[in-house]
This record gives C-alpha cells, sequence and structure tokens, in this order.
C-alpha cells in the first residue's frame, strides 16, 4: 500500500483535523536543543555519537546540518505546528531531530511539494528527503532508502469498539465507509470473496468523497467502520475529541496495516557514507526505544520497524 501515492482528498481532510487538534497533544518545543547542546525528542534526551559522527561525509560535517525536503501537511508524518505558521512538526520531524542529536548535527527541513521531491535531491538541493515516501524499486534507481516504518491500510472504528472488531474479516457483513477512488476501496472490494465464502455476508461498502465525511458517518453509527491509511487511522483516534471518538483496530498479523509497503528516508546516491550513518543513527534509536516513543506520540507505534533496513522495497 503505497502512503503517498494513495493520497487525494485524504491529506486536506485529516490535516483540517490536524490542525484543529494539534495544540492539544503537541507543544512544538518537544525537538529543539537543550541549553548543552543535546536534543529532547519525546522526552528522551539525545547525545551525539562521535563515532557515527566521523561517518558523516565531510561536506555534511563541515556544513554542521543535513537539508531535507519534506511535503507539508500529511498528518501525522508532517504537519505545521499551527495553521498559518512555519513551525513544524510531525514523526518524519521529529524522527529527523532525534537522527541529528544521534549524527551531531541538524536536520533542517525545507518545505517541497511531493512530485519534486526525488528531483530535488537529483539536483543537490537537498541531501534527503524524509516524507511518508514509500520504498519501491523505481525510486532506487535514482535514490537510496533508509526504512523506518511500515505503512498500510487501517480499520477505525467507534471509541470501546462496540461492535468487536479485531480484523478485516469482522467487517463482512457490516456498513464500512472509505474514500472514494482510494487503494483502501479496492482493499475492501477484494475482501468480498472471502467474505461469501466464509458465509458471512459481503461488506456494505459505503463510499465518501473526503475522509472526514466517511468519519461523520462513523461518528453518527451510520457505518461501523472505516477504512483508511493506517497512519491516518492512528492519528484520528488519538486526536479526535482528545481521543474519545475512534479507536484504531490493532490486528497483531498486520502491525503496519495491510498490504503494508515501507516508508524510506530517501537519500541522495552521491552521498553513500550519508545513508549508512542514517541507518546505523536509526537503528541506535531503535534500540534505545526512542524511535517507539515518537511513534507512540503520534498514536501509530505499530507501523514502525524492529530494523533499519536499506532499499527493501516488496514492489
Amino acid at each position: 500500500m503505497n502512503t503517498r501515492l494513495a493520497r487525494s482528498a485524504a491529506t486536506a481532510a485529516t490535516a483540517a483535523l490536524a490542525f484543529t487538534t494539534l495544540s492539544a497533544c503537541q507543544d512544538g518545543g518537544d525537538s529543539t536543543p537543550t541549553a548543552n547542546g543535546k536534543v529532547s525528542i519525546a522526552g528522551v534526551e539525545i547525545t551525539r555519537e562521535q563515532a557515527l559522527h566521523d561517518m558523516l561525509p565531510e561536506k555534511i560535517r563541515e556544513a554542521g546540518k543535513v537539508r531535507v525536503a519534506t511535503d507539508v501537511p500529511y498528518p501525522p508524518f508532517e504537519m505545521f505546528v499551527k495553521e498559518g505558521e512555519s513551525r513544524l512538526t510531525g514523526l518524519d520531524h521529529d524522527l529527523g531531530q532525534a537522527l541529528g542529536g544521534k549524527l551531531g548535527v541538524t536536520f533542517a527541513f525545507t518545505p517541497q511539494k511531493f512530485d519534486g521531491i526525488v528531483p530535488a535531491i537529483q539536483a543537490g538541493k537537498f541531501d534527503v528527503a524524509m516524507s511518508a515516501i514509500t520504498d519501491n524499486k523505481e525510486r532506487q534507481q535514482v535514490v537510496d532508502f533508509v526504512d523506518y516504518s511500515q505503512s498500510g491500510s487501517g480499520i477505525l472504528v467507534a471509541d470501546g469498539n462496540p461492535d468487536k472488531i479485531t480484523d478485516l474479516a469482522g467487517l463482512c457483513g457490516r456498513k464500512v465507509a472509505v474514500q472514494a477512488a482510494t487503494n483502501q476501496l479496492k482493499l475492501l472490494k477484494t475482501r468480498q470473496a472471502d467474505c461469501s465464502a466464509a458465509g458471512k455476508g459481503r461488506i456494505d461498502i459505503q463510499t465518501f468523497p473526503k475522509d472526514s465525511d466517511a468519519q461523520l458517518a462513523l461518528r453518527s453509527g451510520k457505518v461501523a467502520a472505516q477504512v483508511l491509511t493506517k497512519p491516518a487511522a492512528g492519528w484520528v483516534a488519538k486526536t479526535a475529541d482528545s481521543g474519545k471518538a475512534f479507536d484504531l483496530v490493532e490486528d497483531p498479523k498486520a502491525p503496519g496495516g495491510y498490504n503494508a509497503s515501507p516508508n524510506g528516508i530517501a537519500v541522495s546516491k552521491q552521498l553513500p557514507e550519508l545513508t549508512e550513518a542514517i541507518q546505523k543513527a536509526l537503528q541506535s534509536l531503535i534500540d534505545d526505544g526512542t524511535v517507539a516513543k515518537i511513534y507512540t506520540k503520534y498514536g501509530v507505534a505499530s507501523i514502525a520497524v524492529k530494523e533499519a533496513t536499506r532499499n527493501a522495497a516488496v514492489d
């Protein structure tokens, strides 16, 4: 499931929710250097590892920063702290600051339209991109990836999960909301034969022009569940009505979501030392629990990877 290629009106809808709830969940100051030069992320103080810093390309060490392209907004990966302001937050931004803390440099984020990100890296305008980019073989021809999450489709239900839905099979015979013309709609359609074979009845698929419309139907009890990208579902469950409106269904058989694909940090092929340094820094952050705390902060702990892989596309 290609997280970024699947975005459409859902982005705007979820972004609108993020703007209304962000102030209650983020303080915007959780990813800034402390007085002693250390970086504090999600309650964790991160210090530079000299061996990792020494792995960086000379020009990165001299500049003291990694130039990062990102497409904003795309909750919960990238958001503005406050609508109308330029200060950034989000899972990718926090993870970038944590990586910078480990490497002893600043990860300097600059907004860039999504379809221009990879060309900008090729042109040397940026060193890396962190923007929920799906690692696929086509993109691997021009950039390298350090993979940090798995993103697929998730199931959103009303608070308390009144219908006790635990997986896709639990949607059989029920009314389910989904945004039109998305991979999630395709996923539901492919499940119909399985529902019929199990004698549970077909899914009554209810399509909506926007994710926000689907969530209104779920709020009012007109549908039993909504299917959307799992990161978006996790964020909505965490933030809507301070977490009291919806729940995210966690299927242990699909921790990253259904039909999950890896998201990767895209790195210029001209900077192989940077790719290696980021991979090792990410693994260090996974091992010490920082990554888990960052993902938990944004309601999507289950999409985190346990190993920092490189170019692990599944297509």
